[in-house]
């Protein structure tokens, strides 16, 4: 027993050996990790506890110095998470190209709930579907084809709203302030539908209108019509607010601009327009095609415009400076253009979408690479492109065609935080919240007048000082002098300068104005006297009696 027990080794030598030969580097790698984490998420020198005499006071500045080591500690390990980027497709090696990757290996590779965003609805026979719109919350799609089927649905959970077949021609379709009511550009007029598909009401002034926008913060839905008229109705009340006729022919393009609600109409001599219901003309003139403007889009900062045209150009301008930044060259004309809330930029030209990312708008045309290469690709199955769109809030992109409508995943294209307190933008809300938000919607609803170019002048204040504004005024209106005035009146015993002075004598007051009438009476009689005498003496004795006075 006694030889056994010698042989065992002790638990502290036990515990000796179980330690790893390398502690020493991982207790360095712990404090490096540490001090980079304390520089980086720290908030400042630590508390010195030594010389706090309270023990209770000592125990809490203790826990709470552990409390924020722990809190830069987890924030250094969020780093991994990359939170501050957008989730885009990173390449393995420099001979990989993103847009190369096809939606079945994402699809394989995302999450399940991000999966099932993506979807085909074949609709055989009712095509080419030319409108698809998702509402300002990304809840609700708006579908038409050109030859009258109108769909709406929640297409999260693929819940139908309404189906309509109106066997007529819709050239364009809009959700108004949320998505209970939408609008639809038909053959002759613009008609208001509700989500279940009844008729609200027919805007008979819009005819043939090819184009729609609505200005959401305004409650206005503009048209342009085929004879190149640009029409503005309050939603809100049902009046026609202004027609404005751009003189340039039937509009290819229209599209508004998020910043200040400016309108962007693109035309057939390759002109883009920007216009005001405040102005008949328009405000800006720009030239970026030598041909048909085919799509237009602004971002959401209202910096950036691109535009392609039907000379196969696709033209980015700085709204800012209205200057052309730079031009890249399609292989077909361009029929579609969306801008993403992370400024991707969706290109839709013949079967193929492009999706540039931000780049684009600070590419360089002295570069060597002249066209940049897109980030992600979609298309070349024979389906005619008609227009693509990006859903709010989400890395969707749908894309509408000639078959029907294409709901494809875009990597780092949506941005995931909503504003709470933008109206109508809360991709989470109730009913309830929805008729609150109308209600306050309405509540501060903009006028038209405030549509500017720049939507701040509005608010400026007027710096000047109470006595410089007194002393402006009184550069610009002159005293009136009531004596002169009178003085130019008629003449005779009831003359305008005798009532006058008949007038104020009896204020039994004497002053400046009054001292001045009386001697204009006086020198008006002197010279009335001296006029007499002259006559007398030029018709003589026998025909003085003819001078007489005039009063």
């Amino acid at each position: 027993m006694a030889s056994d027990i010698a042989t065992k080794p002790p638990k502290a030598r036990r515990k000796l050996n179980m330690t790893p030969i390398n502690a020493d580097a991982d207790a360095l790698a712990l404090a490096q990790h540490v001090d980079s984490a304390t520089k980086t998420y720290g908030r400042g020198a630590k508390i010195r506890t030594k010389s706090v005499k309270d023990k209770k006071l000592r125990a809490n500045l203790r826990s709470l110095e552990s409390k924020y080591k722990d809190a830069t500690l987890q924030a250094k390990g969020a780093e991994t998470l990359l939170d501050h980027t957008a989730g885009f497709l990173e390449p393995e090696h420099e001979l990989e190209r993103t847009y190369k990757v096809r939606q079945d290996e994402i699809r394989e590779d995302v999450g399940i709930e991000t999966a099932k965003k993506r979807f085909e609805l074949r609709l055989e026979g009712l095509g080419p579907y030319d409108v698809c719109e998702y509402t300002r919350n990304g809840r609700d799609l708006l579908i038409a084809g050109r030859k009258g089927h109108v769909a709406c649905m929640d297409w999260r959970d693929g819940k139908l709203g309404c189906e309509l077949q109106l066997n007529e021609t819709i050239r364009d379709g809009k959700w108004l302030h949320n998505n209970q009511s939408f609008a639809v550009a038909q053959k002759k007029n613009v008609y208001i539908y509700a989500r279940d598909g009844v008729e609200i009401h027919q805007l008979k002034k819009h005819v043939e209108a090819t184009h729609l926008e609505f200005l959401p913060y305004h409650f206005l839905l503009a048209s342009v019509s085929m004879a190149g008229i640009l029409r503005y109705t309050d939603t809100s009340t049902g009046q026609m607010v202004c027609e404005l006729p751009t003189r340039l022919g039937p509009p290819t393009s229209l599209c508004q601009n998020p910043y200040n609600a400016i309108l962007h109409v693109g035309h057939q001599n390759g002109t883009v327009t920007l216009w005001s219901p405040n102005t008949s003309t328009p405000l800006v003139k720009l030239l970026p095609h030598h041909g048909p403007v085919r799509a237009l889009s602004v971002d959401r900062s209202g910096r950036y415009m691109v535009s392609t045209g039907q000379d196969r150009r696709m033209s980015i301008w700085d709204i800012r400076t209205f200057k052309e930044l730079h031009t890249h060259h399609l292989r077909q004309p361009g029929s579609s253009i969306s801008i993403s809330g992370r400024n991707l930029t969706a290109v839709g030209w013949g079967t193929q979408v492009s999706i540039f990312k931000s780049d684009i708008f600070t590419h360089s045309p002295d570069s060597d690479i002249k066209v940049p290469a897109p980030y992600m690709a979609w298309g070349g199955e024979g389906q005619m492109v008609s227009k693509a769109k990006f859903c709010p809030f989400e890395d969707i992109l749908g894309i509408s065609h000639n078959h029907g409508f294409s709901s494809i995943i875009v990597p780092g294209s949506g941005e995931p935080n909503p504003d709470a307190l933008e109206p109508g933008t809360n991709p989470f809300e109730t009913s309830k919240q929805r008729r609150e938000t109308e209600v306050h919607a309405l509540l501060q609803k903009l006028q038209p007048e405030m549509i500017s170019l720049d939507p701040h002048f509005i608010g400026n204040i007027d710096l000047a000082s109470e006595e410089q504004r007194k002393k402006e005024r009184d550069l610009d209106t002159k005293p009136e002098d009531k004596v002169a005035k009178l003085k130019k009146k008629g003449r005779g015993r009831n003359s305008a300068l005798r009532r006058h002075l008949r007038k104020s004598g009896q204020k039994n007051v004497i002053d400046e104005e009054k001292t001045r009438a009386r001697e204009t009476l006086r020198s008006m009689d002197r010279r009335e006297m001296e006029r007499v005498k002259k006559l007398k003496e030029e018709y003589g004795p026998a025909l003085e009696r003819f001078a007489r006075k005039r009063y």
